[in-house]
């Protein structure tokens, strides 16, 4: 029974970072409960079949944090154990940034500020399709210095894309330092409203907050797109990877993934 349960998918990061050598696990982690929610209670799907025309498109604009949605994928019987073992290995179909050759991922992404304008382009054609295709894209607050964020923000709002879900990461950590030590970003809540979207601010990582907010947003169809700002933290799970900017590019040592294994083994 896929349950979507936010420490099984935190082990499995870890597993497929450990396995592969590679980093982004806390950029990862921090995305763990939104997926979550999003996969088990609000994407129309069908778990037979990833290419159903109608199913719900998520885009993964920040696309270094992909092993949390492969994790989801894997749940869901998408990606089998030998994809999640082979992750980022040699000859691997699972690349360490989003790959819209794999089944249920719906834009190739990493290179950031770009997922946002695919999801509103998505959102556009359900539009004109008369579909009630819903399309929702996680960014991160890091990517919001991106300009491309904020012309497609116009977009959303000129063609009233009220079928569009912007999640920001708001973890508050970009590669090279804390967001507003590099580029401020003041209350991006307002900002989004400004843009004309219907916007609110929740605990990233508590589910029934979550699961409210995408239940609010698919029921709001009044000509506005819709952002949740999540604010969460960076490594959430494992208690040296919290709020550690390390752990954006740290690899894993046969110790601390024993390590970081235990502590999410003791919070269940």
């Amino acid at each position: 029974m896929m349950n979507f349960n936010a420490t099984k998918i935190r082990k499995v990061i870890l597993d497929m970072a450990y396995s592969g050598s590679t980093v982004h696990i806390g950029c990862a982690f921090s995305i763990v409960e939104i997926l979550a929610v999003l996969y088990r209670s609000h994407l129309t799907l069908d778990p037979l079949n990833p290419d159903l025309a109608s199913r719900d498109g998520v885009v993964l604009s920040k696309g270094h944090g992909v092993m949390a949605q492969y994790a989801c994928l894997h749940e869901l019987g998408w990606l089998s154990d030998v994809d999640i073992q082979q992750y980022f290995k040699n000859g691997t179909r699972l690349k360490g940034l989003a790959d819209a050759h794999i089944p249920g991922v719906d834009a190739t992404t990493g290179s950031l500020g770009h997922g946002l304008s695919v999801a509103a382009g998505i959102a556009l054609a359900a539009k004109l399709d008369h579909s009630d295709k819903m399309c929702y894209a996680i960014v991160g607050d890091g990517e919001l210095n991106e300009g491309t964020i904020w012309e497609a923000a116009m977009f959303a709002s000129h063609f009233k894309l009220d079928n569009l879900v912007v999640i920001i990461d708001k973890n508050g950590f970009q590669a090279m330092g804390e967001t507003d030590e590099v580029i401020a970003l003041g209350n991006i809540e307002d900002k989004f409203k400004a843009f004309g979207f219907d916007a609110v601010t929740i605990d990233g990582h508590d589910e029934s907050a979550i699961d409210a907010a995408y239940s609010n947003m698919k029921m709001a169809r009044n000509g506005r797109p819709k952002a949740i700002v999540a604010t969460t933290i960076k490594g959430k799970g494992v208690s040296f990877m919290e709020n550690n900017n390390m752990w954006h590019y740290t690899r894993l040592t046969e110790t601390s993934h024993q390590e970081a294994i235990a502590e999410l083994e003791k919070s269940k």
